[in-house]
């Protein structure tokens, strides 16, 4: 699945660059594609608060997603514009000296390398480890 987003404009891509939240899922972003289950793991945020930003930042036209599966996986799109295409990379950039930027990576880096567990809801695994008379 691709995305179908308006092309990036200055208000636009500043007003995406204007959260907190965002400017780490492009942290994240920068040069690789990366599923949301790590989005959550690394951000330690909720999928829906996750998914409404990545979809914030397609419809600003400067984040791509495909389906692989169940999961979506993500990159950034860099804009036509080459002044919104200038400005985003000053902001990608600017992430390498930033710790709290750093530190998101890192977790990224730790959380591709470990073996992925799903966690499930108590009640759902409760009910797997019942006997049916």
């Amino acid at each position: 699945m691709s995305s179908r987003s308006k092309p990036a404009s200055l208000p636009g891509l500043f007003a995406a660059l204007a959260d907190p939240t965002r400017l780490r899922l492009l942290n994240l972003m920068a040069g690789r594609e990366v599923c949301v289950c790590y989005f959550v793991q690394v951000l330690r945020q909720s999928q829906p608060k996750i998914s409404r930003h990545l979809a914030y930042l397609r419809n600003a036209g400067i984040v791509a997603a495909r389906r692989e599966g169940k999961w979506m996986h993500y990159s950034i799109r860099p804009p036509a514009d080459p002044a919104a295409a200038a400005v985003l990379a000053a902001v990608l950039a600017a992430f390498q000296n930033d710790k709290r930027m750093q530190a998101d990576r890192a977790k990224l880096a730790r959380a591709c390398r470990a073996p992925q567990t799903l966690l499930m809801p108590e009640s759902a695994s409760a009910r797997r480890g019942s006997t049916l008379p």
